[in-house]
């Protein structure tokens, strides 16, 4: 006969795993807080990681440059932006970042915030206390691999930003912004061919290092050429090969 006890204890888990679960279906999020090989107990603190959600409105700062930093950013819906402020007052756009990635990396080393975070669209974030994150990290192996590797992903990127931005032509730096959306896009289960663009081609131009002018005959050039469908901001791509051309991979779509 099954202990009564033991039935209860079992449902529990099983309620607590669903309402996980649920919780982070729709973000993307399951590598970072549901990493394979979770027993309850660890279930229990990592559910506590990620129970706090914040909407930020289209336009407004989920944080601010010299802000102190406490968490880290899970985007659960919405996009994104975030931008450095010179002293003349000019803005510098550093990234997009989608649902299922990750704000807030910036201030883990100085506690303070270096960038603002700009919600392009309304969205929504998991907030995720940078000490409890730690914490937990340090008893629980799976998690702390797994924002390691998060962590990781970030450096790889900004690397290939710089990249992008010391040796590639206009056309090659937006024919690799283009891959790269898509593919991140791809990854989350949205279309990597057909999209919306959630930033405008001035912060575009602004993420890669180009004039608005610029930006929008790169656009025209790959339209007249066949290789993307261009109307307001839904673009349909057509060529991937003659963006991937552009670029020098060979990676498929």
């Amino acid at each position: 006969m099954t202990n009564p006890t033991s039935r209860s204890r079992a449902e529990s888990t099983q309620g607590l795993q669903a309402r996980l679960k649920a919780a982070c279906a729709a973000c993307n999020l399951r590598e970072l807080c549901v990493p394979g090989g979770v027993s309850p107990r660890d279930l229990e603190q990592l559910d506590t990681l990620v129970a706090t959600r914040k909407r930020i409105k289209r336009g407004d700062a989920l944080f601010r440059a010299g802000d102190t930093f406490e968490s880290i950013y899970a985007v659960r819906s919405g996009f994104f932006k975030t931008r450095l402020t010179s002293e003349d007052g000019r803005d510098q756009v550093t990234g997009f970042q989608m649902p299922g990635e990750l704000l807030g990396l910036d201030g883990i080393a100085t506690e303070v915030h270096s960038v603002d975070a700009v919600a392009l669209q309304d969205s929504e974030v998991c907030t995720i206390p940078f000490s409890d994150l730690e914490r937990i990290s340090a008893s629980f192996s799976p998690l702390q691999r797994h924002f390691h590797k998060v962590m990781s992903r970030e450096i790889v990127r900004e690397h290939g930003v710089m990249l992008l931005l010391g040796t590639m032509r206009a056309e090659e730096r937006l024919a690799a912004f283009l891959l790269n959306l898509s593919q991140r896009l791809r990854v989350r289960g949205y279309s990597g061919s057909e999209f919306f663009l959630r930033m405008t081609r001035e912060e575009i131009g602004s993420f890669l290092g180009l004039k608005l002018e610029t930006v929008s005959r790169a656009f025209s050039r790959f339209q007249e050429d066949g290789v993307l469908k261009v109307s307001n901001k839904h673009i349909r791509i057509l060529d991937f090969q003659a963006l991937r051309d552009l670029v020098g991979t060979d990676r498929g779509n």
